[in-house]
C-alpha cells in the first residue's frame, strides 16, 4: 500500500509560507500584539482549547487585564481547521502561535519542530479518554463486516498520521493485519471519508471526535470498533511555539488560564456548553453531548497526568515504523510551568491532576426540556424511555466492557438473565456474552419491551 507520508506533506507546506508576518509580534510602535490561535472547531474534545473557550471570550477576558499590567494591546486571530496537520505547518513557519490537536499529531509537531528548528511544547490537555474510547472505526448501516479481522483487503478512509489513524493502526496489528500491506488504506479528510463511506467507495472509516457519534446519530454508520479496546489513553492537547513561549510567557499563561476557566464551565455546565458548542460548529446538540457531557467519552481536564505522557511515549514507536516522523524526545516537549502558574498554585495544579474520570451514567434527555436525566441502570432508562416514545432527543448508555459512552438506540443489547447491558459494538457484545453462558443479543425495540 502506498501512503504519503505527513512530514514530507508538512515540509512541502512550510515551503510555502513566509517567515516575516509571524504571530505574536508586536505591531506598529510595539504596544500592539496579534495572537494567532490555530484550533479545530469540530474536533469537540479541543474544544475548551478552541471553540468554547472562544465562545466564552475568556482568552480576550485574560489578554485585557494582561495588557493593563504591561501596557501592550492584544489581538487574537482564530485560525479554524480540520485536522492537526495544517495547524503544525503553520506553527513551524511561525504563522501560528498556539494550537491544539490530537496526540499523534502532537507527536508530529514536536519532530517537525525539531527538525526544522522551531522547536514547540506541549503545555496542556484538552480532553482525554484513559482507554483510547475518543477514536472509533465504522462501516455502513448494511455492512455485513462485524469484526476488525474483516478488514483485511478492504478499503479503509483514514487521515494518515492523525490519532484515529493511530487507533486503526495498533487494532490491526493487534489482530494480525499488517497496517501497511493488509488494508487499502485511503488517506482522506474526515468529511471526505465519512462521503466516501457512504458512497460505498470505502468499506469503513476510522476516525475521530465528534465524526463517529455523528454518523452514527444520523443513521449514516454504525461503530465496528471501539477504540476503548485498545486500553490506551488518547488525548489531545495545546502546543505553543517555544520561541513564542519565550517571548510572550504571560500569553501561554493567559491562554491557559482561560482553558482552566472554560474547563470549569463545562463541567459546571455540561448542557449549556453542549449548545454552545453545537451553535458554533452546526454539530447536533446531542452529539457534541455525547462527547463532552458529564461522564461523556471525553474528559476534560487541562493536567498533564503522567498516565497521559506515558502513553504518548508509546506512540513514538508507531509513528516511526510508518516513517511519519523521526527521534522525539517527549520529555524536553512537555512543559507543564506555564500551566502550574495558571492554576494560580503548586497545590491547587497538584490536586487537580491527582483528579480521576467520572464514570459514565445512564442518562436522557427529552425534547422540550433544558435539563439531562440520570438513571440508576440501564433497564432503568430503558423503562422511562419506552413510557416517553416520541419525546426522547437523545439516551446515552455506557458500553459494559470499555464504559465508552454511546446513543442507546445505536447500541447493542444484551440481555443476560434479568439484566440489560449495553455495548458500542457487536464485538464487545460478543465478548460480554463469551464470558456469560445464557446471555444473547437482543434488539432495541426488544430490550424496550423487556422492562415493561
Amino acid at each position: 500500500m502506498h501512503r504519503t507520508t505527513l512530514p514530507a506533506a508538512l515540509a512541502a507546506g512550510a515551503l510555502l509560507l513566509s517567515l516575516t508576518g509571524c504571530g505574536g509580534d508586536a505591531e506598529a510602535g510595539g504596544k500592539t500584539v496579534t495572537v494567532t490561535i490555530g484550533y479545530q472547531s469540530k474536533t469537540i474534545n479541543t474544544v475548551t482549547a478552541g471553540t468554547l473557550l472562544r465562545s466564552l471570550g475568556s482568552f480576550e477576558r485574560e489578554l485585557r487585564a494582561l495588557g493593563r499590567r504591561d501596557g501592550h494591546t492584544y489581538k487574537v486571530k482564530w485560525q479554524d481547521y480540520a485536522t492537526g496537520a495544517p495547524i503544525t505547518a503553520q506553527m513551524v513557519a511561525g504563522k501560528v502561535d498556539i494550537g491544539s490537536m490530537g496526540d499523534f499529531p502532537l507527536l508530529l509537531n514536536a519532530g517537525r519542530g525539531t527538525q526544522l528548528n522551531a522547536p514547540t511544547r506541549l503545555v496542556s490537555v484538552t480532553g482525554y479518554n484513559l482507554r483510547g474510547g475518543l477514536n472509533t472505526v465504522l462501516t455502513a448501516p448494511g455492512s455485513k463486516l462485524r469484526t476488525l479481522s474483516d478488514l483485511r483487503g478492504k478499503k479503509v478512509s483514514t487521515s494518515v498520521g492523525s490519532a484515529a489513524d493511530g487507533t486503526l493502526t495498533r487494532a490491526l496489528q493487534r489482530v494480525g493485519i499488517d497496517p501497511q500491506r493488509g488494508i487499502h488504506q485511503l488517506n482522506q479528510q474526515p468529511a471526505v471519508g465519512a462521503s466516501a463511506l457512504q458512497a460505498g467507495s470505502a468499506d469503513a472509516l476510522s476516525q475521530f471526535v465528534a465524526w463517529p457519534g455523528l454518523l452514527a446519530f444520523q443513521g449514516k454508520a454504525k461503530a465496528l470498533y471501539d477504540g476503548a479496546r485498545l486500553n490506551l489513553p488518547t488525548f489531545h492537547g495545546v502546543t505553543t511555539r517555544e520561541a513564542f513561549a519565550k517571548q510572550r510567557p504571560g500569553v501561554v499563561q493567559a491562554f491557559l488560564a482561560a482553558q482552566v476557566d472554560a474547563t470549569r464551565y463545562l463541567r459546571a455546565h455540561p448542557l449549556n456548553a453542549a449548545r454552545k458548542v453545537a451553535t458554533a460548529t452546526g454539530l447536533p446538540p446531542e452529539v457534541v453531548y455525547l462527547y463532552n457531557g458529564t461522564g461523556g467519552i471525553a474528559t476534560f481536564d487541562p493536567t498533564l497526568k503522567p498516565r497521559l505522557t506515558a502513553a504518548l511515549k508509546k506512540d513514538v514507536p508507531v509513528l516511526r515504523a510508518a516513517e511519519l516522523v523521526g527521534p522525539v524526545d517527549v520529555t524536553s516537549f512537555v512543559d507543564d510551568r506555564y500551566l502550574k502558574r495558571a492554576y494560580g498554585s503548586a497545590d491547587a495544579y497538584a490536586k487537580a491532576l491527582r483528579a480521576t474520570p467520572p464514570a459514565s451514567p445512564n442518562q436522557l434527555w427529552l425534547k422540550g426540556e433544558n435539563r439531562i436525566r440520570t438513571f440508576k441502570d440501564p433497564a432503568a432508562l430503558l423503562r422511562f424511555a419506552d413510557s416517553h416514545r416520541g419525546r426522547i432527543r437523545a439516551a446515552y448508555v455506557p458500553d459494559a466492557t470499555t464504559g465508552t459512552r454511546w446513543f442507546a438506540d445505536r447500541a447493542v443489547w444484551v440481555k443476560d438473565g434479568d439484566d440489560l447491558r449495553a455495548f458500542v459494538t457487536p464485538e464487545n457484545a460478543r465478548t460480554w456474552i463469551a464470558a456469560h453462558p445464557g446471555a444473547r443479543t437482543i434488539s432495541y425495540p426488544t430490550a424496550l419491551a423487556a422492562t415493561r
